[in-house]
């Protein structure tokens, strides 16, 4: 149904600071087409969706969008119903049975009317990370130190001494943060990469540090656009550069190819999606991009070199 998917998408957008079309498309099973109409379709219901071009572009709510607690109506109470059951069977924690219980009693209907709405949200995590939730929210709970060690996304692995101090989803991710004793400041950790978790004996007082101070320091949106690249692409991938950066940001040369201007949250974005058109693009500036990418290219014919 498409209110389904509109009340999906909203929860979406609410909880990932970037949303991608042709994501949202293969996730619903919809056209790209269908895809734009919901946007509008949100923003003429009063929630302002904001509109990013490129292959690291997508959709999200302006910032600074709050919802209204007095306008909630029985589909917004039965939304945060079905939120909650999902977040329920994801953790386990029985904290949010009560909380679920308290938000039946503030709809404006009898507590079944939230089963009138049902949206599937897949918070579950991976058994790897399932396993980690609750020990990590015991030692939060309890202010207990906790130690484990860290891949990074170099493959490099650290041990780290942690205080932790809260658990939080993001993109279908799941991450612990907290003030890293070993570093001396305060760290996001995907608990996918951490191996190995302990919690010590020693406890903490607890730092005055929010969720919103972390969103702000590690995933603000201005990380998402770190990397300008021009790039020129040959006709054969015309219908792909369109899909991922729309048609105002696509300039039409005489000879056939097409002209794009693109941003990245980082070099190591920009050489993932450029490397992922082949030979079929060639990137023009920045040279210290270039140069990033001739050494990735480099690296590339060593291992395929026929001796």
């Amino acid at each position: 149904m498409k209110l389904d998917r509109l009340l999906a998408i909203t929860m979406t957008l609410l909880n990932q600071p970037r949303v991608n079309a042709t994501e949202l498309a293969e996730r619903f099973e919809v056209s790209l087409r269908t895809i734009y109409r919901d946007m509008e379709s949100i923003n003429q219901a009063g929630i302002p969706i904001v509109s990013f071009p490129g292959s690291d572009g997508g959709y999200e709510i302006m910032s600074g969008y709050r919802i209204d607690k007095q306008v909630l109506t029985l589909d917004d109470f039965s939304s945060i119903c079905s939120a909650l059951k999902g977040a329920r069977s994801a953790t386990d924690s029985s904290d949010i049975d009560g909380l679920l219980e308290r938000i039946n009693v503030l709809m404006p209907t009898p507590s079944n009317a939230a089963n009138m709405v049902h949206v599937d949200l897949d918070f579950t995590p991976t058994p790897n990370d399932k396993v980690k939730i609750a020990p990590l929210r015991q030692a939060i709970k309890e202010l207990h130190i906790i130690r484990f060690d860290y891949l990074d996304s170099k493959g490099t692995e650290t041990e780290r001494t942690i205080e932790p101090m809260g658990l939080f989803l993001k993109g279908y991710v799941w991450y612990l943060y907290g003030y890293c004793l070993t570093r001396s400041a305060m760290r996001v950790f995907r608990l996918s990469r951490m191996l190995r978790l302990r919690s010590l004996p020693e406890t903490f007082v607890r730092r005055t540090y929010t969720l919103q101070d972390v969103e702000q320091q590690f995933m603000s949106h201005a990380n998402f656009s770190k990397v300008r690249a021009v790039l020129c692409f040959n006709p054969e991938v015309k219908t792909r550069v369109r899909d991922e950066y729309g048609y105002d940001q696509i300039i039409d040369n005489p000879d056939g190819t097409i002209s794009v201007t693109a941003h990245y949250s980082s070099t190591e974005k920009a050489v993932q999606n450029i490397l992922s058109y082949s030979s079929y693009v060639k990137l023009i500036e920045p040279p210290e991009l270039i140069a990033e990418l001739q050494g990735h290219i480099m690296k590339m014919v060593q291992i395929y070199k026929v001796d």
